[in-house]
């Protein structure tokens, strides 16, 4: 089982700080833009993604790391959900809608799934951190 020595090494920390850069320059591209309170907590339920699973890794505590993990996916689930009031309020394209509510529910499926896996460890007595 590989370990893991720091959060930049997650393949999902990666992916998320690089969700929460586009949605960051998506921001700036759209009606949004001048939207400051959508466009702000947009951006904050983006970044808290990424945010979260840093922060819940440097615990140093599998069961932190899960609960942080929650948090994550709690996020991407607001993130989503930005999303899709956007869209129905005529803010966002369709593509663009799709394109990244598709994103933000993905982020759900993968953090549950790593959450499992984590529980499944725990209950082995086994750690995937350092």
């Amino acid at each position: 089982m590989a370990k893991y020595y720091s959060f930049t090494e997650l393949p999902l920390w990666k992916e998320a700080v690089d969700f929460a850069a586009e949605v960051y320059m998506f921001c700036e591209e759209v009606k949004l833009k001048s939207d400051y309170r959508m466009k702000d907590q947009l951006r904050a339920a983006a970044s808290s993604i990424s945010n979260n699973i840093a922060e819940g890794f440097e615990y140093v505590n599998s069961k932190v790391f899960i609960r942080f993990l929650t948090y994550s996916k709690g996020s991407a689930g607001e993130a989503y959900n930005q999303f899709t009031i956007l869209y129905k309020a005529k803010m966002i394209e369709e593509k663009d809608y799709l394109n990244y509510s598709t994103k933000a529910m993905d982020f759900t499926k993968k953090i549950g799934g790593f959450i499992q896996y984590l529980k499944v460890l725990n209950n082995n007595n086994n750690s995937l951190i350092r």
